[in-house]
């Protein structure tokens, strides 16, 4: 399995999650967000050809008084940066395999990478509402 960008010329239309929003999202806003708006990016795995699963992520900020006590003791009182996981979604012939592990760890890899190059406190997953 291959983790990468989405290509504008990627076909978006055939991923199934079970989550008609996520697949709504992934269809029609996923290029829209990243190629003209840039306001993200999003990350496919492809397997065989097929894109099987996508995650979202974006730059972002977290206020320091939202953090627990005992990681507010070790940082500064500003907004602190963190990069959010917008999105995330598995085809439904893939789930259980292990697809979503592996665009959670490539999240987390983005994020170490941008701790070390510009600042990073962690990742910040945004819950669907209701979820």
């Amino acid at each position: 399995m291959e983790i990468r960008p989405l290509r504008e010329t990627d076909d978006r239309g055939g991923l199934r999650s079970g989550d008609p929003e996520l697949d709504r999202f992934f269809a029609k806003f996923a290029g829209q967000n990243q190629f003209r708006h840039h306001l993200g990016t999003t990350y496919v795995a492809v397997e065989d050809n097929r894109i099987c699963g996508f995650a979202t992520v974006a730059p972002g900020n977290v206020e320091a008084e939202a953090l627990p006590a005992t990681l507010r003791r070790r940082l500064p009182r500003y907004p602190l940066p963190v990069l959010r996981l917008a999105r995330l979604a598995v085809d439904g012939a893939a789930q259980g395999g292990g697809v979503g592990n592996a665009l959670l760890r490539h999240v987390f890899l983005l994020a170490l990478k941008m701790s070390e190059e510009y600042g990073c406190v962690g990742v910040l997953a945004l819950a669907p509402a209701g979820g």
